[in-house]
């Protein structure tokens, strides 16, 4: 089993470094550092092709270089340049020849501090991933030795989330973690248009938290059947104004990850994140494992 892990060579960051060694560590899988730099253009003159050819694989030379001093003896990891049109294309690649079971990014770089931002690049990569894709919130960092302590299951009551559920489990089963389910439900102060229809509002709110509650626990038994089942810790209901308040509202641990599940829309056993998760993903505080629609684990018979 192996994780790859993708430096940009233009931006120096330690945030996808920091999340891809907590995530090896914990579940003991090999890193694969990896900077994706393009292929030289075919040509007889040389000269200008092979000076930029030289400067990128220089500046990517010099991310692998500081992603070994990031990381230093902490993990074990293998460093390489990668040859590919993009970097999407690039990581994609290279997961698909190690059979890695997990593609790091970081975030984009004018994403607020502590939260997760989509840039050009991880944005396609969410689209084209046969594989579940971890982000790290911008600026994230993690303690010498850290290990995951908890994976929170983002639940919405759906058959396809019930199957999130399960691929949890046995994420966190693999990293030695607790498992926790969690539901989030947003209410605008003024999404009614007077005292009534705010009342009716949370009245909604009150009687599907309650059904999700139930949904829930009933799963959670069901996790707790599983050969090698790992604890559950609880299932909470974050409720709140804004998708921030709402997700504020359950806590988090500092060694916590947020699965999320992709979009039914989305192609087959690729990521491609519709328009709540993408709301749950840039508001997390913490880091997410989005995984492709297909490959999220399966009920019990």
């Amino acid at each position: 089993m192996s994780i790859v892990v993708g430096v940009d060579p233009a931006h120096r960051s330690a945030s996808a470094l920091h999340l891809a060694a907590m995530l090896a560590r914990s579940s003991g899988s090999d890193l694969i550092v990896a900077a994706i730099v393009p292929p030289a253009w075919p040509t007889t003159a040389g000269g200008a092709d092979t000076e930029w050819r030289g400067y990128t694989r220089d500046n990517a030379d010099s991310a692998l270089d500081h992603a070994a001093a990031v990381l230093g003896g902490s993990v074990t990891a293998e460093y390489l340049l990668h040859e590919a049109p993009s970097a999407r294309r690039g990581l994609v690649e290279l997961a698909e020849q190690r059979e890695a079971s997990l593609i790091v990014v970081g975030s984009a770089t004018d994403a607020p501090a502590g939260r997760i931002g989509l840039g050009s690049a991880s944005d396609t990569l969410l689209h084209a991933s046969p594989v579940p894709v971890a982000i790290a919130p911008r600026g994230y960092r993690t303690e010498e030795g850290a290990r995951v302590g908890r994976v929170t299951a983002a639940y919405r009551g759906t058959g396809a989330s019930t199957g999130l559920v399960f691929g949890a489990a046995g994420v966190a089963a693999s990293v030695g973690a607790d498992l926790r389910v969690a539901s989030f439900a947003v209410v605008p102060r003024d999404s009614g248009t007077s005292g009534a229809g705010l009342d009716a509002e949370q009245a909604v709110a009150d009687t599907w938290a309650a059904d999700i509650e139930r949904h829930a626990a009933a799963l959670v038994r069901q996790v707790s059947d599983l050969p090698d089942a790992p604890p559950v810790s609880d299932v909470a209901v974050g409720r709140g104004e804004t998708w921030e308040s709402a997700l504020a509202d359950v806590g988090w641990e500092p060694d916590e990850v947020l699965v999320v599940g992709s979009s039914t829309l989305g192609p087959i056993a690729r990521v491609f994140l519709g328009s709540h998760a993408a709301k749950i993903v840039r508001h997390s505080p913490v880091p997410v494992i989005v995984v492709p629609h297909g490959v999220t684990g399966r009920e019990r018979d």
